[in-house]
């Protein structure tokens, strides 16, 4: 029988759950698979091998590196707290870029993603890692387009997830492209996860959490956007309304923030959309309308090109649906809030 051959890398102070989740989507898949299906051979090795303890505690039995030789179906490399000394360690970033060119497909979740940046893996290409170091991840690896917003990226053969949980959707992408979609929903089913992303959905605190500004006139600034972003927001308007120039306003805006203030406006008004679309049986153009669009087709445009959704996709995948099976109305508070 084919099988698919998985080589897990660890070292001390991985995120459990960066192993943990991918390996139990491949071992679901293998108890669904019918008898004749390719199934996945789970390997784990480690320079610290045998035994691996990872930074919430749990040891992970491992074979030395060298185990790890000859052709490889997927390579999977997760993040960790001790990713600092990972990066220093040559043998280990040696043997990934080494066992690389042995694999069919090599993937990351997290900040395993500078682990295949540290071994040359990611030049030139397009990738992703948790929402917080994304930025780091970009200053260090500048050959590297860092993508802060989708939960996975798919850039030739090689796969790069975000944080933690998102190798989860990762493996189950992988379990996708190897078996169908059908099945890949079928092992989310049966793991009992509420939905099942695809990569285009956006790493959400990237977007919601978007943090004010330390300096008062840019901070009430933002929260002036919030509260009227069904108006049209030309950015020289807010920049009078905070006593500023146009021209020191954005500059001022984007070190403080992070984005420019435009961009910033259409993150937010992209973050209230898909509020209303999980919270809310509101029609697509009503929703466009309350977020500041000025027509359908713009919301459209806009939206498919933060999320690779359309808004009826984005709600078929996503929509809350209470107790009772009805969908929440928004009160008062929801017209005013992202």
């Amino acid at each position: 029988m084919h099988q698919r051959r998985v080589v897990v890398v660890v070292y001390s102070g991985a995120q459990a759950l960066d192993i943990a989740g991918p390996i139990e989507v491949f071992d679901t898949a293998n108890r669904r698979l019918p008898e004749t299906g390719a199934r996945y051979r789970i390997e784990f090795v480690s320079a610290d091998a045998p035994l691996v303890r990872t930074c919430s505690g749990m040891v992970v039995a491992a074979e030395p590196l060298a185990a790890g030789g000859g052709p490889i179906d997927t390579l999977l490399v997760p993040g960790g707290w001790s990713l600092k000394d990972a990066l220093a360690d040559r043998e280990l970033v040696a043997w990934i870029h080494q066992a690389a060119a042995r694999s069919r497909r090599v993937v990351s979740v997290c900040g395993g993603a500078f682990l295949l940046a540290e071994a040359g893996l990611l030049k030139g290409r397009r990738a992703t890692t948790h929402w917080a170091f994304c930025e780091e991840m970009a200053q260090r690896y500048p050959d590297v387009t860092v993508d802060r917003e989708p939960i996975f990226v798919w850039d030739g053969r090689f796969v790069t997830s975000a944080g933690v949980s998102t190798g989860i959707d990762l493996a189950l992408a992988l379990v996708e492209a190897d078996h169908g979609a059908a099945f890949a929903l079928e092992v989310a089913r049966f793991l009992v996860l509420f939905f099942k992303r695809n990569g285009g959905q956006s790493q959400f605190s990237a977007v919601l959490d978007a943090q004010l500004a330390d300096r008062a006139p840019i901070r009430a600034a933002q929260e002036w956007i919030l509260a009227h972003l069904e108006l049209p927001l030309p950015v020289p308007e807010i920049a009078e309304r905070a006593n500023m120039s146009l021209r020191n306003f954005a500059r001022v805006f984007r070190r403080e923030v992070g984005t420019p203030p435009a961009q910033y406006i259409e993150q937010m008004r992209i973050a209230r959309a898909r509020k209303l679309l999980e919270t809310t049986d509101l029609p697509v153009a009503q929703i466009a309308r309350r977020c500041g669009f000025p027509a359908p087709e713009t919301f459209f445009r806009s939206f498919g090109r933060a999320l690779e959704l359309t808004p009826n996709e984005y709600r078929q995948r996503f929509q809350t649906v209470s107790p009772a099976g009805h969908v929440v109305r928004p009160g008062p508070s929801d017209r005013s809030t992202v």
